[in-house]
């Protein structure tokens, strides 16, 4: 299969980085290979790499690995996404500066990526399938995201461990989200129930979106806060509960500190 340019220029950076960490640390060569030096390109290193991380005794790698690259040729939209994730971490994370290291490593790229194979499975119809996968990943990235969550491109998922997205959360494009967020539900409503964060939004640390409320677009949500309205475009808000503090036109850097 033929992948966009921006992945193959993305796949030839991390492959060079690779052979140089084997110069460098000779006992993380048999990773080295199996994840990368002996896969032929990015999606199918990331397909690999997270069959590795979600085997269990009763779905071992093999024939997840098979399910991902099925997945993979069925929806070619996968790779753009899996290209954006990577370098929303690369643009907004200063303590990441490889992309191999994304790869082999981050959590939050991971749980994205298991959620969007989840998600395939899910408009397949194909939804105990989806479920056990949004199983295993809430098992091994503690990362817990419904099948049926729809999630934008170049989403940065930062340290990942409690972030929890219900069915019927829409995350945009661009949204960056520390740990130990909640996009959830109240308890009071059946239907579509989940909030929906917009194009360039930042939720901050902790953070609590609860029920079917809007966050606009470069909206920015401090950490700790529990949100239970919406939030217009632009603004920053706070508190419990959070309370609009800022509307500032400016738009700062979505690129997290650590």
């Amino acid at each position: 299969m033929s992948y966009s340019n921006h992945a193959d220029t993305l796949w030839q950076q991390i492959r060079a980085e690779a052979l140089s960490t084997l110069e460098q640390e000779i006992s993380l060569t048999p990773l080295m290979l199996s994840a990368i030096i002996d896969r032929h390109s990015l999606p199918a290193a990331l397909a690999h790499r997270l069959a590795h991380r979600l085997a269990a005794a009763d779905f071992p790698a093999p024939p997840l690995l098979d399910l991902f690259m099925q997945l993979l040729d069925a929806h070619p939209t996968l790779v753009d996404a899996l290209v954006s994730d990577i370098n929303a971490v690369l643009a907004r994370d200063p303590a990441i500066d490889q992309a191999s290291e994304v790869l082999l490593y981050m959590k939050g790229v991971h749980a994205l990526t298991s959620h969007r194979f989840a998600h395939a499975l899910w408009q397949q119809g194909r939804h105990h399938l989806a479920h056990y996968l949004q199983h295993r990943a809430s098992e091994v990235f503690q990362t817990d995201i419904h099948p049926a969550a729809r999630l934008g491109c170049g989403i940065f998922i930062d340290h990942a461990t409690g972030v929890v997205i219900g069915e019927t959360a829409v995350v945009a494009d661009e949204v960056t989200l520390m740990h130990d967020v909640t996009l959830g539900g109240t308890g009071a409503h059946t239907g579509d129930r989940h909030p929906k964060v917009r194009r360039g939004a930042f939720i901050g640390a902790g953070a609590k979106l609860l029920g079917n409320i809007e966050i606009g677009e470069e909206a920015r949500i401090g950490a700790g806060a529990v949100v239970l309205q919406a939030i217009p475009p632009g603004a920053t808000a706070a508190g419990i509960p959070a309370k609009v503090v800022s509307h500032s036109d400016d738009r700062p850097s979505r690129r997290s500190g650590r």
